[in-house]
């Protein structure tokens, strides 16, 4: 991340269209929040949009705005992104997802700098900095014929490549810090620790969702720790990699034994995590999680552990 850092110190600078490349939730926003934030426009909006989560009959409206009586519905004015964005950044999340028709439009925006709303004639200026975002193989797009071969050049003046967080995990003490200050902040509450194991199991986990994953994963155990530190008992995560269980395709082991060891590695965290929201208490972990008193004993009983959630052996 070191690079990427020198990379969005040097960009920022300009007034380039950037093109942010990684794998959902891989922290593609947050790179594009670095480089308004380390640029000439720092003092101006920031205004994000998700292109994947506009409809098609809306996107244009959404992004140019409209005049009153453009369409059905249009009871009044309305001001797009690009001019909320007025001499800030413009950011074009999942911009591999914008329809066809759309992309005509925005290549316009790019070269002419101006656009009209819809349903009006008067040039607007795009006094806006581009920063787009796609997590899908663009050049293949293209070869379909999928995506505009020259919009995509257009956007990919410059680009940033954002390596999946299982590729940079030494990044996670900082990820987590940054992310239970903003928590702390967001909350008006002091801020959380986390132990040295807890931080050691994250590292054992797989981050399919990338840093949105771990946002949540460390937003959630910090609400529900019942203690000042973030413990190992206090993540909700899958089962870490483990060479003798349902994640070693080589294995000898079989099937019915991996599936038997990974539900049991499962009850056994999902328990261990229960009782420790509800201090031990046997009566209100049942009652949480659907269970009868007797049952949650026996079950802990199987699995090992004590009444409070620690292992009996």
């Amino acid at each position: 991340m070191r690079t990427i850092f020198s990379q969005i110190q040097k960009v920022a600078e300009t007034d380039l269209s950037v093109l942010v490349r990684g794998e959902s939730g891989s922290g593609k926003e947050l790179v594009a929040q670095a480089i308004h934030q380390r640029s000439p426009r720092a003092e101006r909006p920031f205004v994000a949009v998700n292109c994947a989560a506009i409809s098609r009959e809306l996107v244009e409206s959404e992004l140019f705005g409209h005049e009153k009586g453009a369409f059905t519905g249009a009871s009044a004015r309305r001001i797009g992104r690009f001019e909320a964005a007025s001499g800030g950044t413009i950011f074009l999340d999942e911009i591999g997802d914008m329809p066809l028709e759309t992309q005509a439009k925005v290549l316009r925006v790019l070269e002419s700098r101006s656009f009209e709303r819809v349903g009006g004639n008067r040039p607007i200026v795009a006094d806006v900095r581009v920063v787009a975002a796609t997590h899908r193989d663009l050049e293949a797009e293209v070869a379909r014929g999928r995506y505009r071969e020259d919009l995509y050049y257009r956007l990919k003046v410059v680009e940033l490549v954002v390596p999946p967080l299982r590729e940079r995990l030494e990044d996670l003490p900082s990820l987590v810090n940054r992310f239970l200050e903003q928590l702390a902040s967001r909350l008006k509450r002091d801020e959380r620790r986390i132990s040295a194991r807890a931080l050691a199991r994250l590292a054992e986990h797989t981050w399919p969702g990338n840093v949105r994953e771990l946002r949540h994963a460390i937003e959630q155990a910090a609400v529900f720790a019942p203690g000042d530190a973030i413990e190992e008992a206090d993540l909700r995560l899958g089962a870490p990699l483990d060479p003798r269980g349902a994640s070693d395709a080589g294995s000898t082991t079989s099937f019915s034994e991996a599936k038997r060891r990974a539900v049991d590695d499962f009850e056994r965290r999902f328990l261990t995590n229960a009782l420790a929201r509800h201090g031990g208490n046997i009566s209100q972990t049942a009652d949480a999680i659907g269970m009868a008193r007797q049952s949650l004993q026996q079950k802990l009983k199987e699995l090992g552990l004590r009444e409070g959630g620690t292992s009996a052996g």
